[in-house]
């Protein structure tokens, strides 16, 4: 693996589609956690199209099959299968990890949640810390026999650019003694699931496993947004911001998963198509290197399963 920057022949306006012209993935298995709505049911679609057999992994069962009705229509090979999953109920991970059998090829963790008031599950653990982070920590470690067993398997592990907000507070990551900010608490979570990406690549790259980490784009036509107010999304609106659609916003997981440009490359952030630089102060691109730090990542890991540990 080049430790150069990966670059593409796409960019920010490519979609979903355009990413995997040309790639046939007959015979490969995927996993789309949270592909019932938004950027996940163009990630899933888009795999479908390719040749895939894919699981939309989903909380409401309905909603997901709806979604696979919708994206079998018209296809090849590929199929589109549901299973549910609540990634804020480690019992629920723990069924679908027990439930699956055979190889994976892909696993995109698309699910999360986003800014919503104060919530603990039932560990007390912190909402979104809970569900972005450690629902899709224990998810995919359960399943890497599986991704081992496929082979040049790909997990993709959905960040933003929320987490240039913040790092993560190894001495009270629960908000069980600082004020809770929703934004924060969004932010250390995003950096999560870069820091994931970081350590589960440095220990799984041996076992044919590439894993990175990506920031799909602002989007406003999401699920994400449900605990923003009116005012709240009109200012985003009307901001100057420039919006992806949600094919658009599908392109850099579908990239991540599937170019083979990419193989071997992992421990990474990729945005708009191409791995992204280190972000610079004051503006709102880029990684943090304290999103990438190896020993961050490290102990980053350890606490995870420490957690998981004490359930």
């Amino acid at each position: 693996m080049t430790s150069e920057r990966v670059t593409t022949p796409f960019d920010a306006d490519s979609t979903a589609s355009e990413v995997a012209s040309g790639i046939d993935l007959s015979g490969h298995r995927a996993v789309v956690t949270g592909a019932a709505s938004g950027i996940g049911v163009d990630t899933a679609r888009t795999l479908v199209r390719a040749g895939a057999e894919v699981t939309l992994a989903v909380r409401n069962v309905k909603a997901g099959q709806q979604v696979a009705d919708d994206i079998s229509v018209g296809v090849g090979t590929g199929r589109a299968l549901v299973a549910p999953l609540d990634l804020a109920d480690l019992g629920s991970v723990e069924a679908f990890v027990g439930g699956w059998q055979g190889p994976l090829h892909i696993l995109v963790n698309n699910a999360g949640v986003m800014a919503p008031p104060l919530t603990r599950t039932p560990q007390g653990w912190e909402l979104q810390f809970a569900t972005n982070h450690l629902g899709h920590f224990a998810l995919t470690t359960g399943l890497h026999d599986a991704l081992a067993a496929a082979g040049q398997a790909r997990v993709v592990s959905l960040s933003s650019r929320g987490h240039l907000r913040a790092g993560i507070d190894f001495d009270d990551i629960n908000f069980h003694e600082r004020p809770y900010d929703p934004w924060v608490a969004y932010g250390q979570s995003k950096t999560a699931n870069v820091l994931f990406a970081v350590e589960a690549h440095h220990r799984w790259s041996g076992d044919g496993i590439t894993v990175n980490a990506v920031h799909p784009g602002a989007i406003l036509e999401s699920n994400l947004t449900r605990y923003m107010s009116k005012e709240e999304v009109d200012a985003a609106a009307s901001s100057g911001e420039t919006f992806k659609s949600p094919e658009q916003g599908a392109a850099t997981s579908i990239l991540v998963a599937t170019w083979p440009g990419l193989a071997g490359a992992g421990g990474r952030y990729f945005e708009d198509c191409n791995e992204a630089a280190l972000n610079q102060p004051g503006t709102n691109r880029g990684v943090a290197a304290y999103a990438l730090d190896q020993p961050s990542a490290q102990r980053l890991w350890q606490v995870s399963l420490d957690m998981l540990a004490s359930t």
